[in-house]
């Protein structure tokens, strides 16, 4: 495969988890300077920085940052490197819904009455559920991963998801999501039926991510990600605005039996409700406010629940 090299800014490290926008790999962090050359990190002899890849790890490199809040700088380096190179190595536009579909299930147990459960890697615990029937093969792509990077320092499974979930909206067109590392994985699973399921009606699954802390414009924004798979909404490997174009077109409402079984019953409810209504037009017509939209609530659904390690 023939490299690309490039000359990128990238600030690794942050003390609190964070949003903002990060230029893609000079890497200064605390007044330090690094070369990277596919994933060695040696100190620079003009103060440049040259970074080699292929044409496919650049472009990962590029769109999906990972920041690990307090750790110390070496340490930090090896596993934000390693982690990316693994994870690319296995996710494929194919897997991608299955991996997105992984990180809602396991953040999706989050109670903000109670404070419980949410993005803690319970998920490894709760394969057996119905509502994560399909979920085993998706898990078995991330243990190599897991595996390789633990060699160099060990990660969360709540990492690691929460990783693989937004290099996969990536991938398939979407928009750059930047994933903060530290979480601390559960060691027991989550309370059962936190999830909402497939056939609750809207104000049934308003109410439950009302109760995960999450606005109705935030649930519409989030149900876009069932663009990704085989659900009906467009090409199965694209995250774009289709979902919201096609919920408005309700094909289901059609004689033809094949269109009754595009997207899931909770899926075609969202359109009886004005308020939900309002979003899903705004998104159908405006894909750039989606990508922003969904980027803020992935990252707000993923640190739900979530406890930290600041000490490592």
């Amino acid at each position: 495969m023939r490299s690309t090299a490039a000359t990128m800014d990238l600030s690794l490290l942050r003390t609190a988890p964070s949003t903002a926008t990060v230029p893609s790999p000079v890497f200064n962090v605390g007044g330090k300077k690094l070369a990277l050359t596919g994933i060695a990190v040696s100190p620079p002899s003009d103060g440049r920085v040259c970074c080699t890849f292929g044409k496919r790890e650049l472009m990962f490199i590029a769109t999906t940052s990972f920041f690990l809040p307090g750790a110390k700088f070496s340490a930090a380096q090896d596993v934000n490197l390693r982690l990316q190179e693994e994870i690319n190595r296995v996710l494929s536009k194919g897997n991608a819904a299955g991996l997105l579909r992984l990180v809602f299930h396991d953040a999706g147990t989050f109670d903000k009455i109670e404070n419980t459960g949410g993005m803690n890697g319970s998920i490894i615990y709760e394969l057996d559920r119905l509502e994560n029937t399909g979920l085993k093969r998706s898990l078995k792509i991330l243990e190599k991963v897991k595996a390789e990077v633990d060699s160099v320092r060990p990660v969360s499974w709540a990492d690691l998801i929460a990783a693989a979930g937004a290099y996969a909206v990536s991938i398939c067109g979407g928009p750059n999501i930047n994933v903060d590392l530290g979480r601390v994985d559960a060691m027991v699973p989550d309370p059962e039926g936190r999830l909402p399921e497939e056939t609750q009606g809207v104000a049934s699954v308003k109410q439950s991510f009302k109760r995960k802390g999450f606005s109705t414009q935030e649930l519409v924004a989030l149900s876009g990600a069932h663009t990704l798979g085989n659900k009906g909404f467009g090409n199965p490997t694209v995250f774009d605005n289709s979902y919201y174009k096609v919920l408005l077109e309700k094909p289901w409402s059609s004689s033809d039996g094949m269109s009754g079984m595009i997207g899931l019953p909770s899926d075609r409810a969202l359109v009886q409700d004005d308020e939900c209504l309002r979003w899903i037009s705004k998104y159908a017509v405006d894909q750039d406010l989606f990508f922003e939209d969904f980027k803020n609530a992935y990252i707000k659904l993923v640190n739900s629940g979530a406890k930290w390690n600041w000490s490592t």
